[in-house]
């Protein structure tokens, strides 16, 4: 049976926006997944530890036969090939996957908790999440718009690119 899964991405080392979207590439390509897309990219300021470079945030939907475990598993292997290095909580990385939801499962395991302990905090996950599923119940807790409207204190912004200047002579 297939179940639809959310996955947040984050990144703030070697070019965030790069890693994130190679990331969602690799998702895509998960075994016994149908990828169903990926949210717009999402500036935010570091959460917790606040001395490192602002985040690059997005969110995943794919549906998937993995078992969450094997989810998480596949996910872990994505951050480690892209030089995922747990230093300390909060630290700046390369990478960053967070298993969200997992259809509308609700329990807690070591190293997973269904749906993730702190997304419904977060508005640097509820907006890329709105934006793949506006009508989104996040179990055990609520609608997910209400939701964000409830973290209207934090910042997240549409990632825009710099803009890459030509060189020459005129």
């Amino acid at each position: 049976m297939m179940v639809t899964a959310y996955i947040g991405l984050g990144a703030n080392l070697d070019d965030p926006a790069a890693q994130v979207e190679r990331a969602m590439d690799e998702l895509a390509r998960l075994p016994q997944s149908r990828w169903l897309g990926g949210s717009s990219l999402y500036a935010s300021a570091p959460v917790g530890y606040a001395e490192q470079p602002d985040f690059i945030n997005a969110v995943a939907a794919l549906e998937t036969r993995l078992s969450p475990r094997a989810l998480l598993e596949a996910m872990l292997g994505i951050e480690q090939h892209h030089g995922r290095n747990r230093t300390f909580r909060n630290a700046p990385r390369t990478l960053d996957l967070d298993l969200l939801l997992y259809g509308a499962a609700h329990f807690h395991e070591e190293n997973l908790t269904l749906p993730h302990p702190r997304m419904h905090e977060r508005a640097f996950v509820l907006l890329p999440l709105l934006e793949l599923a506006p009508e989104l119940v996040i179990p055990g807790h609520d609608r997910a718009e209400p939701l964000l409207a409830r973290c209207s204190d934090q910042s997240v912004r549409r990632y825009q690119p710099p803009l890459k200047v030509a060189t020459g002579a005129v």
